[in-house]
């Protein structure tokens, strides 16, 4: 076990690891040894304290932290937000009065065995005893926040400026926008489902206090149009916006030209933009052949040049790929053959899926391009033309072993045999 432990003039940022597991084993004597002798000493310079969320009692028992105003816990479940997000908590004056930042981070493994569906929110017990919270961060929270059918002072704050959260739909999101987060400047948000139609009209006017906003959602034929286009028009003074979107099933390509129209003349201070925007259409639909640099050229044309393009044809579809550079998120998904010889070091799940055989020089650049990969996802029927070649000559020499330091999960189960073979091989 592993405890670390920084000391800054005006934040302490208390660390506790472990090298054993998934479960943190706390060493009782080490704590202790922080609680009683070094926490009480320092507690009036410490404004910030990152803890993971097992030894939160003891750690925040510890001291008076009479200047503590932001907190973020690791390893969150229901059980502790139920049982500590309370106005019987023995630390309460901390969370009612005095912090205004709060990390939740949640553990989906603890999370699973310790749910009770018999227990409140998250989201509800976390307003209703953090009074004076002004920014707010529920990360991998398997609860998702819908307040689109509560009453509009149900879920409301005069104080919190920055929100990052996982909704349930597009009605959710309005429905936070809608004015009863008036002071929000930064919203951070990923919606699961996009509903064909809204459920309810919300009340959306102009939002002049929203200065960054990132959107992160998976669209169906034309609801990229109807909701997320619509959404930005209100957010004309933002200086920061982040969008990866999904689409599928639309009838037009998202281009450059699309973009400065539809979003980029609408936003006059904006001044960082970044993207990732995908989509996939039915070959029917599209009139002409199209390259890579077609699609390129349209942001050239608008003078956008920190852009990049994959595009790739499949029997009955064309995926398409645009984002700006550097590529900035964590998740890469359906690119074929081809693709640019550029840093996706911010990488960790990749899916590759083509009709076209993955040879095994594609799995050298996937490695080199892809450094701190974790999770790769392969989709090939077609067997490897050297791989045939190999099973004739019974000689694999040519093969130079590639290597994936960070990788935890493959995924073969829709790919031909041959690439479990070259996976399992230890000496390809």
């Amino acid at each position: 076990m592993i405890i670390k432990e920084k000391t800054f003039t005006n934040t302490l940022t208390f660390v506790l690891t472990t090298i054993t597991g998934n479960v943190l084993s706390i060493d009782d004597l080490i704590v202790d040894r922080f609680c009683i002798n070094i926490l009480p000493k320092i507690d009036y310079n410490i404004k910030s304290l990152i803890l993971e969320s097992q030894s939160m009692e003891r750690i925040l028992l510890a001291a008076n932290y009479p200047n503590l105003t932001e907190l973020k816990l690791y390893n969150v479940n229901d059980h502790i937000i139920s049982r500590h997000f309370t106005a019987e908590s023995p630390f309460r004056h901390l969370f009612q009065e005095q912090i205004t930042d709060l990390i939740l981070e949640y553990n989906k493994a603890i999370h699973i065995l310790s749910s009770n569906s018999n227990e409140r929110n998250v989201y509800e017990y976390t307003l209703n005893v953090f009074k004076n919270l002004k920014h707010l961060s529920v990360i991998q929270c398997d609860q998702l926040l819908s307040i689109k059918n509560l009453a509009f002072t149900t879920w409301s704050s005069l104080n919190l400026t920055k929100l990052c959260v996982d909704v349930c739909c597009f009605d959710d999101c309005f429905a936070l926008l809608d004015g009863r987060l008036k002071q929000l400047n930064t919203f951070i948000v990923r919606i699961y489902y996009i509903n064909d139609e809204l459920s309810s009209v919300y009340n959306m006017d102009d939002l002049p206090n929203m200065k960054c906003f990132s959107l992160r959602c998976r669209c169906e034929t034309n609801q990229y149009d109807t909701r997320v286009l619509p959404l930005l028009r209100h957010m004309i003074k933002l200086d920061e916006l982040t969008l990866i979107v999904i689409n599928d099933e639309r009838t037009s390509l998202i281009d450059g030209t699309q973009i400065n129209n539809n979003i980029l003349v609408h936003m006059p201070s904006l001044r960082k933009f970044t993207f990732h925007i995908s989509t996939e259409v039915e070959l029917h639909h599209i009139i002409h052949h199209l390259s890579n640099e077609d699609i390129q050229q349209t942001f050239t044309n608008i003078g956008y040049q920190q852009v990049c393009c994959i595009l790739y044809y499949m029997v009955d579809s064309i995926m398409c790929h645009i984002f700006s550079l550097p590529f900035a998120f964590d998740y890469l998904g359906y690119i074929g053959n081809a693709f640019p010889p550029i840093d996706f070091s911010c990488v960790r799940e990749l899916t590759v899926d083509d009709e076209i055989p993955f040879e095994h020089e594609f799995f050298i650049r996937i490695a080199r391009f892809f450094p701190l990969l974790k999770k790769l996802h392969v989709f090939n029927l077609e067997p490897q033309l050297q791989m045939k070649d190999n099973l004739i000559s019974r000689n694999n020499e040519f093969y130079s072993i590639v290597e994936y330091p960070n990788l935890i999960s493959l995924r073969l189960q829709y790919s031909h045999i041959c690439y479990v073979e070259q996976f399992l091989n230890q000496s390809w």
